[in-house]
C-alpha cells in the first residue's frame, strides 16, 4: 500500500495498476484513506506547484478509480472537479484497470459519468470504452452525445466512420434532440467537402443506414424551435440536400407557416421559399395565403416584406377571385415604415381593385388613410377623398423619468454585517457604492478597535490566496502593485502585507503619457494604499471622500461637516483621500458652503473653500485642457508645480492638459470600471475625452463593450459638452447592438434631464458619417430604436440637425436612405416642420430607390405640416408627458 501511494506522490500513473491490482479489498480501503489525505493536501498547494500537482492528479485519478467499490463513489472521484482541473482522463489506463469489473458495475459508471455536464463531454473516450465493455445501452445525454460528435473522424473520413459506428443508429436522433447543436457539426464546412455533415447524412439516409423521415422531421422541428443562427442553418443545408418532395412539403405546410411568420430571417426566407412553390402550385389554401401575408408584412426584414407582396400579386394574378381575401392584407402594408414598400401595395390593390365589392373598395378607402402623405394624393385619385384621420390630440413626448442620484446609504455600523460584506465583495465583486460603504466601514472599525476587526475577518477571509503560507515576499510585492479593491485594506488589518511594501505603493503615480486606465485606476489604487497604510500607522476616524450620492458625488455640506470632525478629533486628512475629496464636489458653485469652510481655519478647510468658489489652483485636465491664448512656458509651468504642491502623485494629470494617450494602451476595449466615474462625477466631459477612444473602437473597428461609460455619464454631474456628445455619436454607429443601446440609453437620458444638444449631436453625426467613420445602416437602427420608445421629437431634433450635413452634395453614403425613413417617421409622428436643405433637390431626382422614395416622403411631411401651421419641433423643446412618468420624479436642469 505504501508502495501505491509513494508511485502516486511520484505522478507515476502508468505504475499505478499494477501496483493495485494486487491489492485485496481491504488493502484498497485502507489506501484510500492515504490517497484521500493526499488530495485534500493537494487543495492547500499554492498555484505555482501547478505542474507537480498535475502530474500527482492524474495518478490520484487512476488510482482512486481502482480502490474504490462502489460505482457512485467511483464516477464521483473520476469526475471530481478538484483532481480534473480541465485534464482529459488517461482512459487507457483506467479502461484497462477497471476491465475485471462486473458488466453491470461499468455500465452504472459510465451512464453516472455521461450524466455529469461538467466531464461528460472530454471524457467520452472513456464512456464510450465503458459502454463496450459492459455492453449496455448507450447514454444518450447531451454532453455525450456532444462528446460523440466531436470524437469522429472528419478529416475526409467522416463517411465511412459514420458508416462503421455501432452508435449510429441511437446518436443521429440524438443530435437533433440536444439543447445546442455539437461544435463539430456547425463546423461541417462546404458542400464539397467529405466531411460536410449535411451531405454525409442524406448519403447515409440515401443508403438506408439512416431514416430519411427522421432526418426531414427532426430538422423542421428544430427550425420550429429556434436557436442560434450557426446552429439553424446547418438543419436548414440538410433540408436543401434532402430535396423534399412536394408532397413532403405539403404534409409541412402548418409547419412552414409557423416558421415564415416567427423564425429567425433565414428560416423565414426558406420556409416563404417552400410556401410559395406551394401557393403557386395551388396546394395552399387562399385563407392560410392571407393568414401568412399578414404575418409577414411586419416582419423587420423588407427583403421579405417585398417578396410577400410578389407572391401575392402572382397569385392574384392567376386567381382573380382572390382579391376579396387578399386585398384587405395587402392593405395592412399601408401603414409599413417604408415608403417603398407602402408605395408597392398601393400599387397592387389598385391593380385588383376592379376584382372587389363595394363593402371592401370602402375598407381599402379606410386604411389608404394610414399612407404617408407622398403617397395620399395618388390615393385619393383612385378611393375620392380619403376619411381624415382620427385627431389624436397635441403630440406628447416620452421620455424615461430624468434618474435623480439616490443618496449613499451608510457605512455598515455593525462589526458582522460589514465583515459579511467584504466577504462577499471579495469573492463576489459588486458596485461602486458596495466598494465604498466597505472601504469605509473598514477604515471606521478599524480606527475603533483593529484587533476586533481582524479576529472577525481572518475566519472569514480564510480562503482568499494571500492568507495561505506562501512566500511572503511574492505577497507583499503583489498586494503593493495590485490593490484587489478592499483586498489590501483587508489583508493589512490581518497583517498579511507589510506596512512598508505598502508605503512604497502610495509613492507610485501614472506618468505623463499613461493612458486612462492606468491614470483612472492609478487614483482608485492610490486611495486603497493610502487607506491600508493608515490603517496600520495612523488611523483614520473615517474617509472624506465616501460619496453622499451613488453617482460618486459628495454634498459640499456634509465635506466641511467632516472637515470639522477631523478638527474636533485632531485628526490631520489623508492627502489622496482628501483630494478624491475635493473631485467629488463640484467647483465654484456654493460661496455660502465655502464661508463656512473657511469659518473651520484648517488648511484642507481654506482650500475647499478656494474650490467652492472657483479661486482655487487652476486645474488644466478639468478645464477642457485649454490654455488662454497667451499662455507663456512660465505660467504653464507655474500652473502645473501648483498642481503637485497640492495634491498627491496619483492626481499629478490634474496639472497636464493632456488627454491619456490612446496609443499606449494595452487594455481590453470592452472591460467595464464601474468605478471611473466616481473619480470625476462632476466633471463628467473630462472623463468622456479621456474615454472616447473606447467607443470610438466600436465605430471604427468593430471592438465590443467600449460604449459601457455613456449611461453612467449621462447621469452624472457637470456640463455635458462636445466629448460627450461626441462619444454618444460614436455609440450609436457602433458595431454591436448592445454598445448601441447603450448610447441608445444615454441619448434618452441626456433629453430626460434636458442636457441634449440636438444641434451639435447631429452635426457629429453628419460628419462622422460623411468621414465614413460611422455606418449610415447602423445609425439608422440606433436612432430607430430611441424612436419606438416614444421620443419622436428628440430623435428628430438629432437627425433634422444632421440631414443638412448628409444630404450635401457629394456626401451621400450607404445607409442614408434608412436614416431618412426614420427621419420621416419621427416627422410624421412629432408634426416637424420647416425646410430641410438639400431634401427637395434629392426628392425631385426621380426614380424608384429607397433613398428618393423616402425624401420624398419626409419633404411631403414637412411641407404637409407647413400647410397646417404646426409648431416647429425642428427648433422648439417638445412637451413631455408627464403623466405616464414617475410623478416624484423631475427633469434636472
Amino acid at each position: 500500500m505504501s508502495e501505491l501511494v509513494d508511485a502516486v506522490r511520484a505522478g507515476r500513473a502508468r505504475a499505478v495498476p499494477g501496483l493495485v491490482e494486487p491489492l485485496t479489498a481491504a488493502d484498497r480501503k485502507e489506501a484510500l484513506t492515504a490517497l484521500k489525505a493526499l488530495r485534500q493536501e493537494l487543495r492547500d498547494w499554492p498555484w505555482d506547484r501547478w505542474r507537480e500537482r498535475e502530474r500527482i492528479q492524474e495518478a490520484l485519478v487512476v488510482a482512486g478509480a481502482g480502490c474504490h467499490s462502489g460505482a457512485a463513489a467511483t464516477a464521483a472521484w473520476i469526475g471530481a472537479r478538484d483532481l480534473r482541473e480541465g485534464l482529459p482522463l488517461p482512459h487507457e489506463l483506467l479502461l484497462g484497470l477497471l476491465a475485471d469489473r462486473e458488466p453491470s458495475w461499468l455500465g452504472d459508471v459510465a451512464h453516472r459519468l455521461a450524466g455529469r455536464a461538467s466531464t461528460a463531454r472530454l471524457d467520452y473516450p472513456f464512456i464510450a470504452g465503458l459502454v463496450r465493455l459492459a455492453g449496455c445501452p448507450v447514454p444518450t445525454t447531451d454532453d455525450y452525445v456532444h462528446g460523440w460528435a466531436e470524437a469522429v473522424p472528419s478529416a475526409g473520413r467522416l463517411l465511412p466512420a459514420l458508416r462503421e459506428d455501432p452508435q449510429l443508429s441511437v446518436m443521429v436522433p440524438c443530435l437533433f434532440e440536444t439543447a445546442e447543436l455539437p461544435d463539430a457539426l456547425v463546423r461541417f464546412g462546404g458542400a464539397t467537402d467529405p466531411h460536410h455533415w449535411p451531405s454525409v447524412l442524406v448519403a447515409l439516409a440515401e443508403e438506408g443506414v439512416v431514416e430519411r423521415r427522421l432526418l426531414v422531421d427532426a430538422s423542421v422541428a428544430r427550425l420550429l424551435r429556434g436557436g442560434k443562427p450557426g446552429a439553424l442553418d446547418f438543419f436548414l443545408k440538410l433540408l436543401d440536400r434532402l430535396v423534399l418532395t412536394a408532397e413532403e412539403e405539403r404534409e409541412r405546410a402548418a409547419d412552414w407557416i409557423a416558421m415564415a411568420s416567427d423564425g429567425i430571417s433565414t428560416v423565414a426566407g426558406h420556409a416563404q421559399g417552400v410556401l410559395a412553390r406551394l401557393a403557386l402550385s395551388g396546394a395552399l389554401p387562399t385563407r392560410s395565403l392571407a393568414g401568412l401575408s399578414g404575418a409577414m408584412l411586419f416582419r423587420p426584414e423588407k427583403k421579405l416584406v417585398r417578396a410577400q407582396l410578389v407572391l401575392m400579386g402572382k397569385v392574384l394574378r392567376a386567381d382573380g377571385g382572390a382579391a376579396g381575401e387578399l386585398l384587405p392584407v395587402v392593405a395592412e402594408a399601408f401603414g409599413h415604415e417604408d415608403a417603398g414598400i407602402q408605395e408597392r401595395a398601393l400599387k397592387l390593390v389598385v391593380r385588383h381593385l376592379p376584382a372587389v365589392t363595394d363593402d371592401r373598395r370602402s375598407e381599402l378607402a379606410m386604411a389608404a388613410a394610414r399612407l404617408s402623405p407622398v403617397h395620399r394624393a395618388r390615393a385619393a385619385e383612385v378611393f375620392g377623398e380619403l376619411p381624415a384621420e382620427p385627431d389624436s390630440g397635441p403630440y406628447e413626448e416620452i421620455l424615461p423619468p430624468a434618474p435623480r442620484p439616490a443618496p449613499l446609504a451608510p457605512s455598515p455600523s455593525d462589526l458582522a454585517e460589514l465583515v459579511e460584506r467584504t466577504s462577499a465583495l471579495i469573492t463576489s465583486g459588486g458596485t461602486m457604492p458596495d466598494f465604498e460603504r466597505v472601504l469605509d466601514g473598514l477604515v471606521r472599525h478599524a480606527y475603533r478597535d483593529r484587533e476586533a476587526l481582524a479576529g472577525k475577518l481572518r475566519d472569514a477571509l480564510a480562503a482568499c490566496w494571500w492568507m495561505r503560507d506562501g512566500t511572503p515576499r511574492d505577497r507583499h510585492e503583489w498586494l503593493s502593485r495590485h490593490s484587489g479593491g478592499v483586498e489590501v485594506v483587508a489583508a493589512s488589518v490581518l497583517e498579511r502585507v507589510s506596512t512598508k511594501a505598502l508605503r512604497n505603493a502610495t509613492t507610485r503615480g501614472a506618468g505623463r503619457g499613461s493612458c486612462a486606465h492606468v491614470t483612472l485606476n492609478g487614483v482608485i489604487d492610490a486611495r486603497l494604499w493610502e487607506a491600508a497604510y493608515l490603517v496600520r500607522t495612523r488611523p483614520l476616524p473615517f474617509l472624506l471622500a465616501t460619496p453622499t450620492r451613488e453617482t460618486g458625488a459628495l454634498d459640499p455640506d456634509v465635506l466641511v461637516e467632516r472637515l470639522g470632525e477631523y478638527r474636533r478629533l485632531c485628526a490631520t486628512p489623508a492627502p489622496v483621500d482628501f483630494a478624491q475629496a475635493l473631485l467629488r464636489v463640484r467647483r465654484g458653485k456654493d460661496p455660502e458652503t465655502a464661508r463656512a469652510a473657511a469659518a473651520l481655519g484648517t488648511p484642507e478647510a481654506g482650500r475647499l473653500a478656494a474650490w467652492l468658489t472657483g479661486d482655487g489652483t487652476s486645474l488644466p485636465a478639468l478645464d477642457g485642457g485649454a490654455e488662454p491664448e497667451r499662455s507663456t512656458l512660465a505660467t504653464r509651468l507655474g500652473r502645473s508645480l501648483a498642481v503637485r504642491r497640492e495634491f498627491p502623485r496619483a492626481f499629478r494629470w490634474l496639472g497636464l492638459p493632456d488627454v491619456p494617450d490612446p496609443s499606449r494602451c494595452y487594455h481590453w476595449i470592452g472591460d467595464r470600471h464601474g468605478d471611473w466615474p466616481a473619480v470625476l462625477p462632476e466633471d463628467r466631459e473630462t472623463l468622456a475625452a479621456w474615454l472616447l477612444p473606447q467607443v470610438t473602437a466600436c465605430a471604427r473597428d468593430d471592438q465590443r463593450g467600449g460604449s459601457w461609460w455613456l449611461p453612467p455619464l449621462a447621469e452624472s454631474g457637470g456640463p455635458a459638452g462636445r466629448s460627450l456628445h461626441r462619444g454618444v455619436a460614436y455609440g450609436l454607429g457602433a458595431r454591436h447592438p448592445q454598445d448601441r443601446l447603450a448610447a441608445v440609453d444615454a441619448l434618452l437620458v441626456l433629453a430626460a434631464r434636458g442636457d441634449l444638444d440636438g444641434e451639435l449631436l447631429g452635426r457629429e453625426l453628419a460628419a462622422l458619417v460623411h468621414t465614413d467613420q460611422v455606418k449610415g445602416n447602423r445609425l439608422a437602427d440606433a436612432v430607430r430604436t430611441a424612436a419606438a420608445t416614444g421620443a419622436h421629437a428628440t430623435v428628430w431634433s438629432v437627425l433634422g440637425a444632421a440631414l443638412p450635413g448628409l444630404l450635401a452634395p457629394g456626401t451621400a453614403r450607404p445607409g442614408l436612405g434608412e436614416i431618412l425613413s426614420v427621419a420621416a417617421e419621427c416627422a410624421e409622428r412629432c408634426g416637424a416642420t420647416g425646410e430641410t436643405a438639400g431634401l427637395a433637390e434629392l426628392a425631385g431626382r426621380g426614380g424608384s430607390s429607397r433613398l428618393v422614395a423616402e425624401s420624398a416622403r419626409l419633404l411631403a411631411t414637412l411641407r404637409s405640416r407647413s400647410e397646417h401651421s404646426a409648431p416647429n419641433l425642428a427648433k422648439d423643446r417638445p412637451k413631455v408627458n408627464r403623466s405616464i412618468l414617475n410623478p416624484s420624479v423631475t427633469n434636472r436642469s
